[in-house]
């Protein structure tokens, strides 16, 4: 069945999120672009003639100056949004989603979350996370260079779809895992369709398959919302990179065989089915919410789907069971702190932004319950990896003030060192009528000040959003989770800093 037309907007728009104080000052027009400037290689994509030139200084610049060539260009007005649209373009022009859609392919993949994290930033900090990301792209991009070469190049023009059947021919090739033919489509469909739905599109095949610990959810959840952004005219080369991430697959067509990976999506399409029509109308459950929690520590994947079905026809409001599943993703965090723990946050997240921004109620269905197969997925490779704590996120205590109140500065102390310690002191102190935004907000500024890697921005916006989509009875254990892969203020500084701020000052 092929998506309707979507009833619902994305959670925040563009204009929401720029209304931000101090954003707006960024946003500037750009240099005029000469002939010469615009001029490219051939046998690369061609991108909106007013972006290339800030694609090409990314491109092009040594690692050692590109940070100093962009504040001087931002210095003589480039906006903020361009520098984001340059970023995102120079990575999917740059660095292949192959052979696994993550490793170097993360300077594409964390460019969202570098821009949620400067949103939410003071206004001083703001480009600390952008620049970061621009640094981390030229790190990829060099890899990339060393292991194939790989750049993006034109599409297939004599294959590209007419509009009418773009959307058709996306959905055939895509179940036939036909990479030239989907490549095709996904140019089609930047060209005819709207972003909506383009991305009810995306959403289904970014939940289909259990491949590469959930990356292909988080990459179609990022570039919609950077799209949001930077512009409908930037998506071509963006949804072809999509197509050809979400097509990655080892072994036999997966069109043509039974892999494990696949089942779930093949099995929960006929259990959306069995949802009767009233799902939406259910009530908040916190005992259905336990229920899921408990179901998660022994359940399978195909049993975990069931439940969920069963728990919507008894009326039981989804958020229940979004809760639990988020609040489950936390709790496998902290059962192994590691790669794939971190992932089952970063996951989550991202199917729950596909399912929230989803306006098709099949495709919603579906989300939610690969969701629930997911994580008990997770769980099973976590177990191959080696031992797996028997800890519980709904019977973490919160001891009984003794003195003084615990500070955000202790918990941070003890973030990175004491993982434990951590997050009851994050219980106590919230439990305590602590600032849940203080802490937040501190949380942030240490991963702009320490961060290091690109899990550590994928995982704090992930984390630190969700904290708001959690129902409030349970978002403070759910936080508490989330300081088991945050920064302490103990970890050793992130010396990009002093060098964004020295280019920035010119």
């Amino acid at each position: 069945m092929r998506p309707t037309t979507p009833r619902r907007r994305f959670l925040q728009t563009t204009a929401a999120a720029f209304s931000i104080a101090g954003l707006a000052d960024w946003i500037g027009a750009l240099p005029g672009v000469t002939a010469d400037e615009a001029k490219l290689d051939p046998k690369l994509v061609r991108l909106q003639p007013d972006i290339e030139p800030l694609v090409r200084l990314l491109e092009e610049t040594p690692r050692e100056k590109v940070l100093e060539e962009t504040a001087n260009r931002i210095r003589k007005g480039t906006s903020y949004r361009e520098v984001l649209a340059a970023l995102l373009l120079a990575g999917v022009r740059n660095v292949q989603p192959r052979p696994n859609v993550g490793f170097k392919f993360h300077a594409v993949l964390v460019v969202n979350s570098a821009h949620i994290a400067s949103l939410n930033s003071p206004d001083e900090h703001r480009w600390l996370p952008i620049f970061w990301a621009i640094d981390n792209f030229k790190s990829s991009q060099a890899q990339n260079q060393r292991e194939s070469g790989w750049r993006m190049g034109p599409v297939a023009e004599t294959k590209v779809p007419n509009p009418a059947k773009a959307s058709a021919a996306f959905v055939d090739a895509m179940n036939a895992w036909d990479v030239e033919a989907a490549d095709a489509a996904a140019a089609g469909i930047a060209r005819s369709c709207g972003m909506n739905e383009a991305f009810e599109l995306f959403a289904r095949f970014g939940c289909r398959d259990f491949r590469d610990i959930g990356h292909k959810a988080i990459y179609v959840a990022n570039a919609f919302r950077t799209l949001q952004c930077i512009g409908w005219q930037y998506a071509e080369p963006i949804l072809r990179s999509l197509a050809y991430a979400l097509q990655k697959y080892d072994g036999p067509n997966p069109a043509k065989s039974d892999a494990a990976a696949d089942r779930p999506g093949r099995e929960n399409l006929q259990r959306c089915k069995q949802i009767e029509g009233a799902w939406k109308s259910g009530k908040p459950d916190d005992g259905a919410t336990r229920s899921v929690l408990s179901a998660l520590r022994s359940t399978n994947a195909a049993d975990m789907s069931k439940l969920c079905v069963d728990l919507l026809n008894k009326q039981v409001a989804s958020q229940s069971i979004w809760d639990g599943l988020l609040l489950g993703s936390g709790e496998l965090l902290m059962r192994q702190p590691g790669i794939v723990g971190l992932h089952t946050v970063t996951t989550t997240n991202a199917l729950h932004y596909l399912y929230t921004a989803s306006g098709d109620d099949e495709t919603r269905r579906l989300l939610l319950l690969q969701n629930a197969a997911f994580l008990p997925l997770f769980l099973d490779s976590m177990k191959s990896r080696g031992k797996t704590e028997d800890v519980r996120i709904d019977e973490m205590q919160a001891p009984k003030a003794e003195g003084s109140k615990v500070t955000p500065e202790q918990i941070f102390a003890d973030v990175g060192k004491d993982r434990t310690s951590a997050g009851i002191k994050t219980l106590s102190y919230l439990a305590s009528g602590g600032d849940a935004t203080t802490l937040i907000d501190q949380a942030r500024l240490l991963i702009f000040t320490k961060g290091a890697d690109s899990h550590d921005y994928k995982f704090s916006s992930a984390v630190l959003e969700d904290y708001h989509q959690v129902s409030p009875q349970w978002r403070d254990r759910f936080l508490a989770a989330g300081t088991y892969w945050l920064r302490g203020s103990s970890a050793k500084d992130n010396t990009l800093v002093s060098r964004v701020r020295q280019a920035l000052r010119g």
